[in-house]
């Protein structure tokens, strides 16, 4: 068969058994399979199945993923997420600090959070029902929530970018590294979007808000053990101590000794989070394992690499290029969520971005920033259903969508950003080089 036959067909069968409902692990490794028996008998095609399956749950680099999950829900389940919102809100006595505090609560919880849906679950599960009862606009509330559940996709650690440097084999420490700027210019965006807001809709932030200042140790107890962990990852990682796994897994120990120390966290808490991380594995290892034999039938066939010729010989400009490569995302964004995106469609495109000679560890950055995007945009975005979710009938899915525009400008933004200044992302990887 020709490479551009097996292309076309795997991407009309995949699109056809998700239209028709099927979960997406399962609906790439169907989609494989026919081609995958084009080169090998029944059997031996049961048995590839198997070993990519088995592949993927004992990979070493794979394993931050779990602990990163759990690092997540564990401090969700404890009160460590939620009093880093009440700090920020309580401890800035400006006009709109409940919104400025549930950016910066968004961005704590990123630092030692790879998540974007439990970012927005635990901050936003706190924040959105007390911003309501302070008067703030609905559209204001759900679109910060939103939106800043994101800043833990592109904050280290990020699970999108460690399942970015797997599948194109980059360095998950770079790539850490070099998101680390343009998080920190996105939450910068994120306050100007609010403050601008405030001006524009004043109506939308009350003059004066009704909360009571925390005591100084509950202070100590919310931000040292964010501080600590996110330190704990940061300098084991870039100082050559230990791998991402290694550096999870000390982490993910730590936290849990912090939630229960001082976080208040429960032996059902506890339960609870083993077994979300066990449900959020379930899928996760499923779509890891179908999108590993799904990119081994697309290596075979040789589809990454002849549509790379294909498309270098018309001769476009490399940001020709990257804007009908960032469009793609925008609009498949619409439709799948981001990790699903990760492995159908990063095998094939990378080589192209490579070829079109841009930095990998750059794409890593705009492509995670793409997905960001993803997140916030109908039909499939995520963080929208978690927000309008944590509602309960206060806020309908129009609100958060409108609310979450200018956010999506900011993001944008960022883009633009760095496409003009590519040092943005890749100062610091090389500094630390």
């Amino acid at each position: 068969m020709e490479w551009y036959e097996v292309g076309l067909g795997l991407l009309g069968l995949l699109m056809l058994l998700i239209a028709i409902g099927l979960p997406i692990p399962f609906a790439l490794a169907a989609a494989s399979l026919p081609f995958l028996w084009q080169i090998q008998s029944f059997q031996t095609s049961l048995v590839s199945s198997q070993l990519k399956l088995w592949g993927v749950w004992i990979d070493y680099i794979l394993l931050a993923v779990p602990l990163f999950v759990f690092l997540g829900e564990l401090i969700g389940k404890s009160s460590i997420g939620p009093n880093l919102y009440q700090f920020l809100h309580q401890g800035v006595r400006i006009r709109g600090s409940a919104a400025y505090g549930s950016i910066g609560a968004c961005a704590g919880f990123g630092a030692v959070c790879g998540s974007s849906m439990v970012g927005a679950l635990t901050i936003g599960g706190v924040a959105l029902p007390e911003m309501l009862r302070l008067g703030y606009g609905k559209r204001l509330s759900a679109g910060v929530l939103a939106a800043g559940g994101t800043l833990s996709v592109l904050i280290p650690p990020s699970l999108i970018l460690l399942f970015y440097g797997i599948v194109t084999d980059q360095s998950i420490g770079d790539l850490f590294i070099a998101g680390v700027i343009p998080g920190l210019v996105l939450v910068t965006a994120f306050v100007l979007v609010v403050l601008v807001w405030g001006i524009l809709r004043p109506q939308d932030i009350p003059d004066s808000e009704d909360a009571m200042r925390m005591p100084l140790m509950q202070i100590l107890a919310t931000v040292g053990p964010i501080l600590l962990i996110g330190l704990v990852i940061t300098v084991a990682i870039y100082a050559g101590i230990a791998t991402p796994t290694e550096a999870a897994a000390v982490a993910a120990l730590l936290t849990v000794a912090l939630a229960f120390g001082v976080g208040g966290l429960t032996w059902q808490g506890f339960k609870e989070a083993i077994f979300a991380t066990m449900r959020t594995m379930g899928y996760l290892g499923l779509l890891l394992s179908a999108g590993v034999l799904f990119g081994f039938v697309l290596t075979y066939y040789r589809v990454p690499q002849q549509f790379t010729e294909l498309f270098l010989s018309f001769d476009l400009s490399p940001y020709v290029v990257l804007m009908i490569v960032l469009a793609f995302y925008i609009v498949l964004g619409m439709f799948l969520e981001p990790v699903s995106m990760t492995f159908i469609t990063l095998p094939t495109i990378y080589p192209l971005m490579s070829a079109a000679g841009f930095d990998l560890i750059w794409f890593g950055v705009v492509y995670t920033i793409t997905m960001e995007i993803a997140v916030l945009t109908p039909p499939v975005g995520l963080n929208l259903y978690v927000i309008q979710g944590i509602g309960r009938g206060q806020v309908t899915i129009g609100d958060v969508i409108m609310g979450c525009l200018p956010f999506i400008g900011a993001l944008v933004a960022l883009i633009a950003l760095l496409i003009l200044l590519p040092e943005t992302a890749l100062w610091l990887p090389d500094q630390m080089r």
